[in-house]
């Protein structure tokens, strides 16, 4: 392999001193080169207000000033050749400060970090790696007209083994991988894979933004884990956290003594889970951040970026009473423009809780460039239409429909996520209203909704078992539910939803356009009934959701096109643990009207049959 990475370093500084370079890791941090014939390491800090900078590490027993960094460039840039380095080697930055402290730092750039508690970087191994998913990237698209269902998955605590604290990526491969494909999901979702001190943060409070979390293996060991993903038709998306990070001192935080990478403003310099936030106007922490991201998605062939928290970027706080951050807006801008230019098969996905305008739109439109943004409203209100008594659905009916109201303003994705299953908010299941029974009955209704609903689908672990245990990142998913029918027919439906989604056009193509949906019971808030219809050409499917716990032998749906209709989904059905109140014959609509068993609590689909 080629030890000297070649870059125009004109170009390079140009980048970085002004809007932020997206080729940084390529020149900070570690890299080995070959030295008179020799291969040695250089590395390189960017640290301004830095004195007195030398490396420690394994390579020279901790000790400073054995291998003294000399500035190479007026604004701060030290680099120092080290030839006794060796790949494994644990190493730090030593400097004095502009405080005139000196402090032990670990790299911005490293590509690899010990695993916590312990902070020291590392040097890798820079092996190269044999990728065979070719075939897999070559057909890899944005999905717009693609049936996409997003496994959210915490690596940490998925499963948990008997001796060690967590999974391998080996392990992962060998359980996780074919558990995803068995239920048919798309995607996972890897909540933040980034280095990160405390387990209780999930990663959403980073110290290293190029380090790939050392806690489940090595770089290749995940680069591994990826392939094998894609080998077997499963894209990868990462979680990235942009707008903060952690606290500890051997972290970002006042770099060399001064807030380098946040706010000098002292009203702005942390964010409100008390982290300090970057500020993305500022060349060096754009670098850092737009570098990170190039670099996951360039060597380890990631399909999708989910971007945390995009309301703080966008606004103050993420209040808009405060104002817009043009910072945040602009760097937001810059990265999406990179990535659909460089990357153009990436999805990049939105977690944004507010109404800025065009998140989804393209650049030339104005927008901030996103593919997919989370739909908080629809997920906000659906689960509190779902934890109603039945007598007080009549008075919030539209709570339900409201979300097809704005469903064309952005691309969305319908999100149910970690968020709502922790911090005493209970899990889906205990979201719903009554009794054991009939939780679980608007469970299976709910399911149904969101994965005949437009948009694209996220489920966190753990949704799919039906699980009445809040998640805890310290432990594993509650898999003995499964031992129980109930709980084993809510992981049988996801795998029924996922067969219905991914052979029905009508559920995926389309799926932005308004001309595939309609209405055609909405305002019915006396039974509280809704029916509705999804058509591309040869593919017609109509929705009933019966949402309270009358039983109907006969009831009458108006409106829909003549012909002879198919149940082929009911929630009611006794393989998912229901009464049974199913539409076993071929049903017609004469006068546009239908007759239908509609059960208690049943979500049916039916499809048009004679087309």
């Amino acid at each position: 392999m080629a030890y000297n990475f070649c870059m125009d370093i004109e170009k390079f500084f140009n980048d970085f001193f002004q809007d932020g370079s997206f080729e940084a890791h390529h020149y900070f941090g570690v890299h080995p080169i070959i030295n008179e014939g020799k291969k040695s390491f250089v590395f390189r800090l960017f640290a301004p207000n830095a004195k007195e900078v030398s490396i420690v590490g394994d390579f020279n027993k901790w000790i400073d000033n054995v291998h003294q960094a000399h500035m190479i460039h007026t604004y701060g840039i030290f680099e120092a050749t080290i030839p006794e380095a060796s790949i494994g080697d644990r190493y730090k930055y030593s400097f004095v400060n502009a405080h005139g402290v000196r402090v032990q730092k670990a790299d911005p750039y490293a590509r690899f970090s010990e695993q916590p508690p312990k902070t020291a970087s590392i040097i890798p191994s820079f092996e190269s790696f044999e990728w065979q998913d070719q075939q897999y990237l070559s057909s890899r698209s944005r999905g717009f007209d693609r049936p996409i269902s997003i496994y959210e998955v915490h690596l940490g605590s998925w499963k948990k083994p008997k001796v060690n604290p967590y999974y391998s990526y080996e392990q992962m491969e060998k359980e996780l991988i074919p558990y995803v494909i068995e239920k048919g999901f798309t995607h996972i979702e890897l909540m933040p894979m980034t280095q990160y001190p405390f387990d209780g943060s999930w990663g959403y409070q980073a110290t290293g933004f190029t380090s790939l979390d050392s806690r489940y293996g090595s770089i290749n060991s995940f680069k591994h884990f990826i392939n094998e993903c894609h080998r077997h038709g499963i894209g990868v998306i990462l979680d990235y956290v942009l707008v903060h990070f952690a606290n500890d001192n051997f972290g970002l935080i006042e770099f060399d003594g001064t807030k380098l990478y946040e706010y000098f403003d002292p009203q702005k310099t942390y964010s409100q889970w008390g982290s300090p936030q970057f500020d993305l106007g500022k060349f060096v922490a754009r670098s850092l951040l737009f570098s990170g991201i190039h670099l996951f998605l360039d060597e380890f062939h990631i399909d999708g970026i989910r971007i945390d928290a995009v309301s703080n970027m966008v606004y103050w706080d993420g209040n808009f009473q405060k104002g817009e951050n043009h910072g945040g807006i602009s760097f937001l801008r810059q990265l999406n423009q990179f990535i659909h230019h460089h990357f153009p098969s990436v999805m990049m996905i939105a977690e944004d809780s507010t109404a800025f305008p065009g998140v989804t739109r393209s650049l030339e439109e104005g927008g901030l460039g996103f593919d997919y943004k989370w739909d908080m409203g629809w997920m906000n209100d659906t689960l509190k239409y779902y934890g109603l008594d039945d007598v007080y659905k009549y008075y919030v009916h539209h709570k339900l429909s409201f979300s097809m109201h704005y469903f064309y303003s952005e691309r969305f994705l319908l999100p149910l996520s970690h968020d709502e299953v922790v911090h005493g908010k209970g899990t889906i299941l205990n979201k719903m209203f009554a009794d054991y029974e009939t939780k679980f009955a608007l469970l299976r209704n709910l399911y149904v909704y969101q994965f005949t609903h437009p948009g694209k689908k996220l489920n966190f672990m753990g949704n799919e078992l039906g699980s009445f245990d809040e998640w805890d990142e310290k432990k594993s998913l509650p898999w003995f539910f499964l031992d129980y029918p109930k709980h084993r027919a809510i992981s049988h439906l996801f795998h029924d939803l996922h067969t219905l989604y991914q052979t029905h056009p009508s559920l995926y193509e389309g799926d932005y356009d308004h001309a595939t949906f309609s209405w055609v019971m909405v305002d019915n808030s006396f039974d509280s009934v809704y029916v509705f219809q999804r058509k591309v050409y040869n593919s017609t499917l109509v929705m009933v959701f019966n949402m309270k716990g009358n039983h109907y032998n006969e009831y009458i749906i108006t409106g829909l096109e003549e012909g002879n209709y198919e149940e082929i989904l009911n929630s009611t059905h006794q393989k998912y643990e229901g009464p049974h109140q199913t539409n076993d014959d071929t049903l017609v609509v004469l006068d546009k009207k239908l007759k239908i068993r509609l059960g208690s609590y049943a979500a049916i689909v039916l499809k048009k049959t004679n087309l």
